[in-house]
């Protein structure tokens, strides 16, 4: 009869919970688990053609794919129903748990795993290497060393440190020889300069739908305005181009579409109304905008020009109105994390060269994906692909 290995798992989020599954159904007892669940709805992946669904992961597109095919997005909801939690597709293509809720998808696969020989060990903090052995803090504050025949990493990134991500695994594993691309925020705000009567009035105020471009990148969807600048998903998923553009050069333009669904001909044709004595918000109300479209335009066109804009001036702005982004809202409030460790430092198995037998997956690893089922997607593929790893490390021997 094979032996069973001992098998570390550092981490609780979707990537270590669905590698744990991969392993204790190969029949290996996991001597270390550290949970962190997650909060809030469980949007699992997108119903997308997989061609278009593996572009958005950018450049580590073509490093991504082999193992999204291997663990595709039917193949993910399939897994859910496995466990009793159907899945369905929303209006937006989106893929969810029919209860919307990660509770209970949760509970079920902590069950599964208890039942299959699962050990979990919480509040336990990872701090480092000890020759060949794990040295963790435990929850008592002891010191404590933990032999293990291989390790599975699934820290994951630094955003939201308060829920147990925090990055301190970058300090470990670069001092161990790992080379890792420096952690940024991904799927984040950004800042601007709103005048203070525009961000006391209109901050938690969404516009929908409106085009967003950047460069030539452009998407459609909602920007929620907030005091400081402006978030969302339009603006998640244009947060990386958006962030190395501030990188390189200090600032970013970002142009708004606020009338995506009409052309500038119509809405010039629509502005032609008798602007009378009334207020600029009065006059595009009738004209069918809303008054953040008028306040947004007092953002960026001064009141003489304002009065002397004609309707073709006042189309060509709300068709494409500029705001310039300085700074993204920080890695903590960040959905997500860029960087990490980087392709050239793994095995085709996800093993970290510098250190074998030891295995990493998630958002520790160097790529990032918009919201809308993508994110989860990445971790619990290379998840697998990962745990599949570590197994071909044992049949080697």
């Amino acid at each position: 009869m094979k032996k069973s290995k001992n098998i570390a798992i550092i981490g609780g989020g979707p990537s270590g919970l669905i590698a744990a599954a991969v392993l204790a159904n190969a029949g290996h007892s996991l001597g270390r688990k550290f949970l962190m669940a997650g909060r809030g709805g469980l949007n699992l992946t997108h119903s997308e053609p997989l061609e278009n669904f593996i572009s958005r992961y950018g450049a580590a597109a073509d490093w991504l794919e082999p193992h999204i095919r291997a663990f595709t997005p039917d193949m993910l909801r399939a897994w859910c129903e496995g466990l009793g939690e159907e899945t369905y597709i929303g209006s937006s293509g989106r893929v969810f748990p029919r209860s919307m809720k990660a509770a209970p998808l949760l509970r079920t696969w902590l069950r599964r795993l208890d039942g299959l020989g699962v050990k979990f060990f919480t509040h336990h903090s990872w701090q480092g290497f000890e020759g060949n052995a794990l040295r963790f803090i435990d929850v008592s504050r002891q010191e404590i060393t933990v032999q293990r025949d291989a390790t599975l990493l699934a820290l994951g990134g630094a955003s939201w440190p308060r829920l147990g991500s925090d990055g301190g695994w970058v300090k470990i594993l670069s001092g161990a020889g790992v080379d890792i691309a420096p952690l940024r925020p991904s799927n984040c705000g950004f800042t601007t300069s709103w005048s203070e009567h525009f961000s006391t009035r209109f901050a938690g105020q969404p516009l929908k739908p409106v085009t967003i471009t950047h460069g030539n990148i452009s998407h459609q969807g909602e920007v929620m305005i907030t005091a400081q600048g402006v978030e969302g998903g339009a603006i998640y998923a244009l947060s990386g181009a958006l962030r190395e553009s501030i990188a390189a050069r200090g600032s970013a333009l970002l142009l708004l579409d606020l009338r995506p669904g009409m052309s500038h001909d119509h809405l010039a044709q629509k502005l032609q109304i008798s602007r009378g004595k009334g207020s600029l918000s009065t006059y595009l109300r009738k004209a069918g905008l809303s008054p953040v479209a008028a306040s947004l335009l007092r953002e960026v066109m001064t009141q003489e020009q304002l009065a002397h804009a004609t309707p073709d001036i006042l189309a060509a702005r709300l068709k494409a109105l500029p705001i310039t982004l300085t700074a993204t809202t920080g890695l903590a409030r960040a959905i997500s994390t860029a960087g990490g460790i980087k392709r050239s430092a793994l095995d085709n198995n996800f093993m970290l060269i510098a250190k074998p037998g030891i295995f990493a997956t998630g958002e520790m690893l160097d790529w990032e994906a918009p919201t809308g089922g993508y994110l989860l997607q990445g971790c619990f593929s290379t998840a697998v692909a990962a745990a599949n790893g570590m197994l071909d490390f044992f049949a080697r021997g």
